[in-house]
């Protein structure tokens, strides 16, 4: 095995930190030399520092990806998220859900929670198989709890839920993917977020099936930097393993994926998209077909969307 070698610099560098200049081992070197001055070995570190290639810059980058719009329906109701299965279309409010067929808009179904009771503030759903599957928080309230809503998507009726009581952010969005849950814990600038927070503790989790917590990741700042003062309200894996979230404004989604190394997700691209942020879903009935449901929460209307493949982008 051949012996590392030093740059006269580092080689330097290292013996003067560990002040034992005479007794440290450095191969290739027989003679000692004396230790470095602070200010040197200082000004040696910093010109090997500069030396090192630069990162680029966080932005976020276009590549002239636009969605394109199928079809609107007013939903007064749907001011959070929307869901959608093979007939029908869902609306979610804060604490209403309603269910609409897809191909005469007729309202089938609904299911509308007390004002004063224990649903306060859903967030992102899904359905799968015959239940609709809800995130839901108590924001504004703090401090901030969240629970895991599960409904009949047949009846709108509640099944079952889950509680994570008091946690770090508010749960905005989860979904089901490869045997795991993959969920969105965000925080905000606003009054709705636990003191001495913000909206760059976001994070993104993978956990099994008891909700334990196996790893997980914050944003990218570039995503980060387009969410007001709110954060990433909905959220889903596409059938080509890529991430696709949204903020709470901006009529744009974000295309990410799991980092090779580091904390944070790796950005990929951004696609605009015929609705301003918040929840939304795929339609997995028709795959292939790259078909989502998002909201307008301003118009109050549900607006379905062709998504674009994202192929020969960023290494796609």
């Amino acid at each position: 095995m051949s012996k590392p070698t030093f740059l006269p610099e580092r080689r330097q560098m290292l013996q003067s930190m560990g002040g034992l200049a005479a007794a440290v081992a450095v191969p290739g070197v027989l003679a000692q030399q004396p230790p470095a001055e602070p200010a040197a070995l200082r000004a040696q570190y910093l010109r090997w520092r500069d030396a090192l290639p630069v990162a680029p810059e966080p932005t976020l980058t276009r590549h002239g990806l636009v969605a394109t719009e199928l079809g609107r329906w007013r939903v007064m109701e749907a001011n959070q998220a929307a869901a959608v299965d093979r007939d029908h279309f869902y609306g979610i409010g804060n604490h209403a859900l309603v269910k609409h067929r897809k191909d005469t808009g007729e309202r089938v179904a609904e299911w509308i929670g007390p004002r004063g009771g224990p649903i306060i503030h859903f967030n992102a759903g899904y359905v799968d198989g015959n239940e609709l599957v809800l995130a839901h928080s108590n924001f504004p309230q703090l401090p901030m709890a969240s629970s895991l809503e599960i409904h009949d998507a047949r009846t709108l009726q509640p099944l079952r839920s889950h509680s994570f009581g008091i946690r770090l952010g508010s749960l905005t969005w989860a979904v089901r993917h490869r045997g795991y849950w993959w969920a969105c814990f965000a925080n905000y600038n606003d009054s709705g977020t636990t003191p001495g927070f913000d909206q760059r503790w976001t994070y993104f989790g993978q956990f099994d099936d008891n909700w334990q917590m196996l790893q997980s990741w914050i944003f990218p700042p570039q995503v980060v930097a387009t969410w007001g003062r709110s954060s990433s309200s909905g959220g889903d894996w596409g059938e080509d393993g890529l991430l696709y979230v949204t903020g709470h404004d901006a009529a744009e989604l974000y295309v990410l994926r799991l980092p090779r190394q580091g904390v944070a997700l790796d950005y990929v691209t951004t696609i605009e998209v015929p609705f301003e942020g918040q929840g939304w879903a795929w339609d997995r009935s028709a795959p292939g077909q790259r078909v989502i449901y998002g909201i307008s929460r301003m118009r109050q209307e549900i607006i379905a969307a062709r998504m674009p493949a994202v192929v020969g982008v960023a290494g796609v």
